[in-house]
């Protein structure tokens, strides 16, 4: 194996057209649940009207979780590929980030849950998942800001329109979909 510079984890190809996936199902089943608990005939009202912040937490974690994985498969075998080390000083700074950006994301996003302020997690997530796109690309993935700016973008109208956050989410996961059908490995 050889060592490279490279970082080996990146948002091109397939595995932005996964993360867009997973944030566009994670905004379908977030909606699908907040409307289940509205509407007294259906199933599922019995299933989550107690517990509505924790399925969206789940729902939010398992979105990292599968992103996270993609991230890494997909950067184990590109190392692989390449016959180079995944683990590289540039693969761990950029895990760094990631994993900072998430726990800094998670912790406002709680913050904002525990002071009822609902209206504003979709925006907060929204300008914290552009400052993690802006933090993690590098020379080679100048196209990262188009996501970045779209996701502060969308912020801004979520402050405006609260009522669009689903809407957004859907964007930005179509965005991601693009980005990877673009932008290739």
């Amino acid at each position: 194996m050889n060592d490279n510079i490279k970082n080996n984890f990146s948002l091109k190809g397939f595995t932005s057209i996964l993360i867009g996936a997973y944030f566009f199902l994670a905004g379908f089943f977030i909606e699908t649940v907040l409307k289940s608990s509205l509407i007294e005939e259906n199933p599922l009202t019995n299933l989550v009207s107690d517990n509505i912040e924790t399925s969206i937490i789940v729902i939010v974690l398992l979105v990292f979780l599968f992103s996270s994985l993609t991230l890494f498969f997909t950067g184990k075998r590109n190392a692989k590929k390449l016959q180079v080390q995944l683990w590289n000083d540039q693969t761990k700074i950029a895990l760094k980030k990631y994993m900072l950006a998430f726990v800094v994301i998670i912790t406002s996003l709680l913050i904002l849950i525990n002071l009822g302020l609902i209206e504003y997690i979709t925006p907060t997530f929204l300008i914290l998942y552009g400052l993690l796109l802006f933090l993690v690309k590098n020379k080679g993935q100048q196209n990262l800001l188009y996501l970045a700016s779209l996701s502060v973008f969308l912020a801004v109208i979520c402050f405006l329109i609260p009522t669009y956050w689903a809407s957004s989410i859907s964007i930005l996961g179509i965005a991601h979909v693009a980005y990877g059908v673009v932008v290739k490995e």
